[in-house]
């Protein structure tokens, strides 16, 4: 069984005991979250799709930890006009564990 789920504005696939890197989320570390924007559930009797999500159905986790992605270097440059800007910036993240699809 697995389900899609939409966060940070970004869809996942996920499945009991999946572990993600999603957008962070304003929920502390050990706290349960509930994902109630499932687009599509996958059952044994077949496949739900949401119009655009499906109704009653819900995607428990559990936050792990939060954190910081790796460093990117944002570099700005103009030829011949001595203009050069230099920033680094790392994306904040939350990694959460799948613990049960309601469908």
């Amino acid at each position: 069984m697995y389900a899609i789920i939409e966060t940070g504005g970004k869809q996942y696939k996920v499945q009991e005991g999946d572990v993600l890197y999603i957008e962070k989320l304003n929920a502390g570390e050990g706290e349960s979250v509930t994902f109630d924007k499932v687009l599509a559930v996958s059952k044994e009797s077949g496949l739900v799709v949401g119009a655009p999500v499906v109704s009653g159905a819900a995607v428990s986790a559990k936050v792990e930890k939060h954190g910081k992605g790796e460093k990117i270097i944002v570099y700005k440059y103009k030829a011949k006009k001595n203009y050069r800007r230099k920033q680094g910036h790392r994306q904040p993240y939350t990694k959460v564990v799948i613990e049960k699809i309601n469908a």
